[in-house]
């Protein structure tokens, strides 16, 4: 019993069972707000909407006027694309217009997709 609650302390204080926190992740989107939007009142702005963001494909909100980088990327988002295009996104997308440095620390990043990916395609949180 002792060991097993050792093992349980040792694995959660390495933050192997850390959650993600929706909460850190809107404190996180503050650096895409003065472009991006979300909510249900959301409007294109600089860059696009991000409701919905989860499991739509690159490039296809309408009325946004995307690069032809981002619009012929082939991605459809979910964590690991996000992930990957979050930490450097002309890295991930090369000639993408998007002018951010990124996010590199990934606990930041994955708040920032948790706090996006409750967002439905009308804004509302799911």
């Amino acid at each position: 019993m002792i060991k097993a609650c050792l093992t349980a302390a040792i694995v959660a204080s390495s933050g192997l069972c850390r959650a993600q926190d929706v909460g850190a992740g809107e404190i996180q989107f503050k650096k895409c707000a003065p472009c991006h939007d979300v909510g249900e009142t959301a409007k294109n702005r600089v860059g696009p909407v991000l409701n919905g963001l989860d499991g739509r494909k690159s490039g296809t909100i309408p009325d946004f006027k995307y690069s032809e980088a981002n619009k012929s990327s082939g991605i459809v988002w979910d964590e690991a694309q996000f992930l990957d295009y979050i930490r450097d996104p002309k890295a991930k997308i090369p000639h993408t217009i998007m002018m951010f440095a990124g996010i590199k620390d990934e606990a930041d990043a994955k708040n920032l997709w948790a706090y996006l990916k409750q967002f439905d395609a009308e804004g509302k949180k799911k």
